[in-house]
C-alpha cells in the first residue's frame, strides 16, 4: 500500500500540470511574428496602455507613462550637455552624470557635471546641478572637490531651464496645431 503513495503523488502532479496548461491560461506567442521577443511585446504593451497585470486582480489600465521625449527637462539638460562625454544617463533614475572633462587636452584640470530631477515641472529647484573639478598635480596626485555656487553650475541651471521652457512652448504650439 505504501509502495503505491509515491506514484499516486507523481502521477497526480502530472494530471494537475496538463490539466492547467491546456487550459489555455497563456496565449502561445509565434516568435516570427515578433523577432526582437521580450522588447517588442514590452513596447506593444506601453502603446496599447497596458501595465503589469496578476491575473485580473489589478484593475483599472489608466496609467501615465511618461517617457524622456516628453520631458522637456530632460531633452533641455541632454542638448546642453551634448559636447560632454557621458558616463552615467539613467530617466528613471531622473540623473544624469557625465565622464570627467577637460578642456584643450589639459591633464591638470578637469570637471565632472551630475544633473538631478527634482520634478518634471520646468522651475528652478527641479534640477539640481553639481559641478565637480579634479585638480591634479601628478597623473596620481589628485584631489576633487565639489564647487558649490560656482559660475559654472548657475550657467548651466539657467541655461538647461531656459531651453526647458522653449521646448515646452514648441510643445504646447506643436499640440495646438
Amino acid at each position: 500500500m505504501y509502495l503505491f503513495k509515491p506514484f499516486k503523488t507523481i502521477f497526480l502532479s502530472i494530471f494537475i500540470v496538463l490539466l492547467t496548461s491546456s487550459c489555455g491560461l497563456y496565449e502561445k506567442v509565434d516568435q516570427r511574428q515578433m523577432p526582437d521577443g521580450a522588447k517588442a511585446k514590452a513596447r506593444k504593451n506601453v502603446e496599447e496602455g497596458r501595465g503589469v497585470g496578476l491575473g485580473g486582480l489589478i484593475k483599472g489600465g489608466g496609467t501615465n507613462y511618461e517617457f524622456s521625449t516628453s520631458n522637456p527637462i530632460w531633452r533641455a539638460s541632454l542638448e546642453t550637455l551634448d559636447f560632454l562625454p557621458m558616463s552615467t544617463v539613467d530617466y528613471s533614475g531622473g540623473i544624469i552624470i557625465t565622464d570627467w572633462y577637460s578642456e584643450n587636452n589639459s591633464s591638470n584640470e578637469s570637471i565632472k557635471i551630475t544633473i538631478r530631477f527634482l520634478s518634471n515641472e520646468i522651475r528652478s529647484d527641479s534640477v539640481k546641478v553639481q559641478v565637480h573639478k579634479k585638480t591634479c598635480q601628478q597623473s596620481t596626485n589628485c584631489v576633487v572637490n565639489l564647487l558649490k555656487n560656482s559660475l559654472i553650475q548657475n550657467e548651466l541651471q539657467s541655461t538647461i531651464l531656459k531651453k526647458a521652457a522653449l521646448l515646452d512652448k514648441q510643445d504646447k504650439s506643436k499640440k495646438k496645431k
